[in-house]
């Protein structure tokens, strides 16, 4: 159900949230992407689950990085440009800066405040590094800034942040990766694994409920910044493991029936149904390599810890054929 309201939404939101607000409540599956979970109070609790007892991707992806900096920095060669997609706080950059001895950092983040909080941290963690930030959405290529000169680049992207999209999403953006680094790049890349499915529900539904609220959270943005009303209170955290996709989902499932407004629209939804805010999609050695060949990168080193749990993959991009 949706009708025209009269009030108008605030002149400083992004069109973009607010297209796919409004599109993602209208339709019969309702969904809203993964990537509209990080305002500030949202990049907040994501640190918070990262340090949760359940949520092993973050530490385990640390310890690899710890062991395997060098070996990465033996094969990447020194004075490359790193450019960090989705960089968060950044926490885990250091292990990679310390090995690489990079020319530059160039963290690319959606969230504005937060992303110069952690470049600044950082900036003072690593005196004499230039630090570039970028706000923007890397899911589009991105201009790089001429400050970074022609250093070949090792793009870095932690925390099988590419498991939160599709695969024809993902190839998308792997070519778009390959876009901004340019000729001659690296990337990389953390992935998850396929493993037992309770410790999957787990991490994605902790006992402390940091993820519930994170999940939650969305639903306050939309509530603050596009003049809803919805009923925080009337939904709840699923999540769910989606065998034939090999992928946890993460929904908000409304408790009851209930119609509310938001950016100048109304929406109805019946106790029961969910709104779909997440994916996160875990691959196997082959389906990662098979990822990273359809989004133009050629894996050249692979690492994984002692039970399999995560990987992070090294590639370059693959030079253009016109022959199979």
């Amino acid at each position: 159900m949706l009708l025209e309201a009269e009030r108008e939404t605030k002149p400083d939101v992004d069109p973009a949230f607010r297209a796919d607000v409004i599109a993602g409540l209208s339709g019969a599956r309702k969904a809203i992407p993964a990537r509209w979970f990080y305002d500030r109070r949202g990049s907040e609790l994501f640190e918070e689950i990262t340090d949760l007892p359940e949520y092993y991707p973050t530490r385990t992806e640390r310890a690899l990085l710890e062991i395997y900096a060098c070996d990465v920095a033996k094969l990447a060669g020194p004075g490359r440009a790193v450019v960090e997609f989705g960089s968060g706080s950044s926490a885990k950059t250091p292990l990679l800066l310390g090995a690489v001895q990079p020319s530059s950092y160039v963290p690319i983040d959606i969230s504005g405040d937060f992303l110069r909080e952690s470049a600044a941290a950082l900036a003072e963690r690593f005196p004499g590094l230039p630090v570039h930030p970028i706000e923007a959405d890397f899911m589009h290529p991105i201009a790089l800034p001429e400050a970074i000169g022609h250093a070949p680049r090792l793009g870095f992207f932690p925390g099988s942040t590419v498991g939160n999209l599709t695969a024809p999403t993902a190839v998308d953006l792997l070519r778009a990766m390959a876009g901004t680094l340019g000729v001659g790049a690296m990337l990389l890349i953390g992935m998850d694994r396929v493993k037992d499915e309770a410790a999957l529900i787990s991490a994605y539904d902790d006992a402390q409920g940091v993820t519930a609220a994170f999940n939650l959270n969305l639903l306050h943005r939309i509530n603050r910044e596009l003049d809803g009303d919805i009923p925080v209170e009337a939904f709840r955290h699923v999540a769910r493991w989606n065998d034939p996709e090999a992928r946890i989902e993460m929904h908000l499932e409304a408790v009851r029936d209930m119609s509310f407004t938001a950016a100048g629209h109304r929406f109805a939804i019946r106790g029961g149904e969910t709104i779909h805010t997440e994916n996160s999609h875990k691959y196997d050695r082959r389906s990662a390599r098979l990822l990273l060949a359809a989004g133009g990168w050629a894996p050249i080193a692979e690492w994984t810890d002692p039970q399999d749990r995560f990987a992070i993959l090294l590639a370059e991009v693959k030079p253009p054929r016109t022959a199979p």
